[in-house]
């Protein structure tokens, strides 16, 4: 299974074959006295390289309770209702615990996932985007042609952010000769 460096919006549903009371054990990585990992079931049968546990999640199906895999997938993870009609049958069949794995896990890194058991592959789905609406601009400088390459905009003849800044520079400047003409008049 490949995840490229620019993948998003997919969400790899896998199925895990293992009783409950083994769950938390796979779940968790194991650290040793120097810090470091020494063990970690999840990311031996995942076969992963880097992996931001932020972004999955291990639970059994009897959780969601009247909504099932199939209404999770769509109102929670947000796939599609079409895709999800596709492997219905296969997902509602779905007991014991499942590993959903969205993109934003692999935080950009490409690498190919090797999956073993205890974990079987169900699917792997696209999330459901936001349908793009384009509305008009609603200032008129916003309307007519864009410039093509090689014409440019007009310049204005005066600019009052300029104006006020050499202003600011200015005033010190006539502040202090003033005050070294009235020290030698006094």
């Amino acid at each position: 299974m490949q995840v490229s460096s620019s993948e998003h919006g997919l969400v790899r549903l896998f199925a895990v074959d293992l009783p409950g009371e083994e769950i938390e054990n796979f779940r968790s990585a194991k650290i040793n006295s120097d810090g470091e990992l020494s063990e970690w079931p999840l990311e031996d049968a995942l076969g992963f390289t880097f992996l931001d546990e932020d972004h999955i999640e291990l639970f059994p199906v009897s959780d969601l309770e009247d909504l099932g895999l199939t209404g999770y997938m769509v109102e929670g993870l947000g796939i599609a209702q079409k895709d999800v009609e596709e492997d219905a049958a296969r997902l509602a069949a779905q007991k014991g615990w499942v590993l959903v794995v969205r993109s934003a896990a692999f935080d950009g890194v490409a690498q190919t996932l090797s999956p073993k058991a205890p974990l079987r592959w169900i699917g792997t789905y696209k999330e459901d985007g936001a349908p793009v609406h384009f509305e008009p601009l609603p200032d008129a400088s916003a309307k007519g042609p864009a410039p093509t390459a090689g014409q440019t905009p007009p310049v204005p003849s005066s600019n009052p952010h300029m104006i006020l800044l050499l202003a600011l520079v200015a005033l010190p400047l006539v502040a202090l000769v003033l005050g070294v003409l009235l020290f030698w008049i006094l």
